[in-house]
């Protein structure tokens, strides 16, 4: 175990080195573009009364309401999950599991509101039909995965994050780090700095 810690942090920088941002159309953007291109689009959303909406299962449900709230104190975003115990059970159990984000994003967003989706696989299924929702509702989509490099949600964004690790606790530990990246890129760009 000599060095664990070490090689540890390393695993997780090497993944942040190595992630891959893409745009909707599959063209790879750096990664400070693709950061920028997030921020700037909050910023317009937001101007707009737009709702950020996280979604995540999980761990990734966790960093959801995390940013959710971040954002709504610190940036004055507009913000929205879907962690209510008597939502997410009522539509796993009337409807399905698959449909917890989709029928919800169906009912609240459209062109000026943007989706943000945590997934380590990138293959969720209640994910994969969150995006498609949006999608058809013409919604701004920001998606962040891992694992596997054709996992289905990282091409299916306007931005997406791939991150090349390939455990849960990795991808999960490099997915903070980049949401508190964007975050402190957007508060450092419009509201004066982070704090």
């Amino acid at each position: 175990m000599n060095n664990y810690s070490r090689d540890y942090f390393i695993t997780v920088k090497n993944g942040l080195d190595h992630m891959v941002v893409t745009d909707r159309n599959g063209k790879v953007l750096s990664h400070d573009d693709g950061l920028e291109t997030w921020a700037d689009k909050s910023e317009e959303l937001k101007n707009k009364r737009g709702i950020f909406f996280f979604c995540g299962n999980g761990a990734s449900a966790t960093m959801a309401e995390h940013l959710s709230h971040d954002c709504f104190q610190n940036a004055d975003f507009l913000t929205e999950t879907c962690s209510e115990t008597s939502h997410i059970t009522a539509i796993s159990n009337d409807i399905s599991y698959e449909d917890v984000f989709s029928y919800r994003i169906g009912k609240m967003l459209g062109e000026k509101d943007m989706l943000i989706t945590i997934s380590s696989s990138g293959n969720s299924p209640n994910i994969i039909k969150a995006i498609h929702t949006a999608r058809e509702l013409g919604v701004f989509i920001v998606t962040l995965s891992g694992k596997k490099e054709d996992n289905q949600s990282r091409r299916l964004g306007d931005v997406n994050f791939y991150v090349p690790l390939d455990t849960y606790g990795l991808v999960e530990s490099a997915h903070a780090v980049l949401l508190h990246c964007w975050l402190d890129m957007y508060l450092d760009k419009y509201k004066g700095g982070r704090h």
